[in-house]
């Protein structure tokens, strides 16, 4: 499910007015993955860095996921970062490899040729560091690595594959801003093209402590291709036991994590989701004649409302989808698994209100590198005026 891109801009008015804080091609220096240790658990120090010292410095980060790809180039300001440039293709890696167990020729030479817009911008924007991450259909591939060779070959572009446990760890540090006030634990939650992350926390200091998390191998391009794509022929009766077929299949996957996290249920339960599928739906909800950022990131939409789009579109067929502006004949083919796979987190953490974020991986990669590059440049800073005293 593609994620819009983000423009830099102010909030809309009449939306939730929350405070926000604070790959690469040859000749671009790369970041470190910061997940040697293989933990989950955000760093609190990259939230406790010192005034930034690179303004003019571009950062880039890359998300090559099982449908899309997706680039942000962005400078740090003095508590967060502005969005210089930004790119979005959908480029269907994952695109038969529930059936294969391999990435496809074709699907490959998509990606590449994104890939390789990618490398253009990064070098018209003299990035000084960028780091690129490759999820869940190259961690399933049997061929992943071999495509990530062919990647770096051919693009200049370093992708690192990125586990699970660290692909929630960053969408937890590039959206958790967004979530409403509170008390007790929350939920943030990823849907991908391949994969589902599921990452309950405890909001909390400048970073949020992860409490339990849950990965699934059920994304909207995966669900859709397990249970088959839709014929033209399917009537309402088939559509609908298609998505229960559906529904089916992640309550399974869902049912262990949605028991170990029974005792953290509370009378104040907070959801906030970031994917195309709940930015999707929050533009149906609003009726928008097109897609804009700025109205959707951060919105506070009813659950209940977006349960009744969620059974809307799984009763429609793939025409009847593709007549709302902002899904288009595009999303139609996959946007009733990504409303499964909502309907399915509803269930387990069955908060009244859901909080919407056009924000994650990328910003969580970009926060990372400019805390740590940040944090580093202050370190050499006084380890010199400390020589120069000697």
């Amino acid at each position: 499910m593609a994620e819009h891109d983000p423009p830099d801009g102010l909030p809309k008015a009449g939306r939730k007015d929350k405070k926000r804080p604070p790959a690469a091609r040859p000749g671009v220096a790369q970041a470190d993955s910061g997940a040697a240790d293989g933990k989950a658990q955000p760093d609190e120090r990259l939230w406790r860095r010192p005034p930034h010292s690179h303004y003019r410095q571009a950062y880039a980060a890359i998300d090559l996921g099982t449908n899309n790809c997706r680039l942000l180039i962005a400078r740090p300001t003095q508590e967060n970062f502005v969005v210089i440039d930004a790119f979005s293709r959908v480029c269907r890696l994952g695109q038969g490899l529930a059936q294969s167990g391999r990435l496809s020729d074709e699907a490959m030479d998509r990606a590449v040729g994104a890939l390789k817009i990618c490398a253009d911008k990064l070098k018209r924007r003299n990035v000084h560091l960028a780091r690129s991450v490759a999820t869940e259909a190259c961690r399933r591939a049997s061929n992943g690595e071999a495509f990530i060779e062919r990647v770096q070959r051919e693009t200049g572009i370093r992708l690192d594959i990125i586990s699970a446990e660290e692909e929630a760890r960053l969408a937890v540090l590039g959206c958790h801003i967004l979530l409403e006030d509170g008390l007790g634990p929350a939920m943030i939650f990823d849907i991908g093209g391949g994969s589902t992350e599921l990452v309950l926390i405890e909001p909390g200091g400048p970073v949020p402590r992860i409490i339990d998390w849950q990965s699934v191998p059920w994304g909207v391009v995966s669900l859709t291709e397990t249970v088959g794509a839709e014929a033209d022929s399917d009537d309402r009766e088939a559509r609908l036991a298609r998505y229960a077929e559906m529904r089916r299949l992640v309550d399974e996957s869902f049912a262990e994590f949605a028991e170990r996290i029974g005792p953290h249920r509370s009378p104040d339960l907070r959801l906030l989701g970031t994917s195309g599928t709940v930015t999707t739906l929050a533009s149906v909800h609003l009726e928008l004649p097109q897609y804009d950022r700025q109205a959707v990131d951060g919105l506070i939409v009813p659950s209940i409302n977006m349960r009744n789009i969620a059974a809307e579109l799984s009763q429609l067929d793939a025409d009847g989808r593709s007549e709302f502006p902002c899904i288009g004949r595009d999303r139609a083919g996959l946007v009733v698994a990504g409303c499964a796979i909502l309907e399915s987190i509803l269930d387990i953490w069955p908060a009244p209100r859901l909080g919407v974020a056009d924000r994650g991986i990328r910003e969580g990669i970009l926060r990372s590198m400019m805390s740590a590059d940040s944090e580093g440049a202050a370190n050499r800073a006084a380890l010199k005026r400390g020589t120069e005293n000697i």
